[in-house]
């Protein structure tokens, strides 16, 4: 799955708790991180982490790959609301994944 694939699932009214059992992950995490593969761009594929495993690393190597965490589910979800609220709704889901993508990289 690819960023632009996460923002469209989720602005398409997708639940949390579906998405955490489609991507076997534990709902009752503490936090479900967003990680991308290295080299990290838009066309990167995501991983998906709990927190208890990754202890908040920057990069986290799973099965021989290196992934670079973007933020966490939290902020994710936020970001998305927000761009369903307040945001134009003529935003393509590109943008709103290049945007998450350049705040992923730069402010967390």
């Amino acid at each position: 799955m690819k960023l632009v694939d996460l923002v469209r699932y989720f602005r398409n009214g997708g639940s949390y708790d579906n998405f955490c059992r489609l991507q076997s992950l534990d709902v009752n995490s503490e936090v479900i991180e967003i990680y991308m593969l290295e080299p990290v761009n838009l066309d990167s594929e995501l991983a998906f982490f709990a927190i208890e495993d990754t202890e908040g690393k920057i990069e986290y190597v799973f099965n021989d790959k290196t992934y670079s965490n973007l933020f966490d589910f939290y902020i994710f979800q936020d970001s998305i609301e927000e761009f369903k609220t307040n945001g134009d709704s003529a935003i393509t889901d590109e943008e709103i994944a290049c945007r998450l993508l350049m705040y992923g990289l730069n402010d967390a």
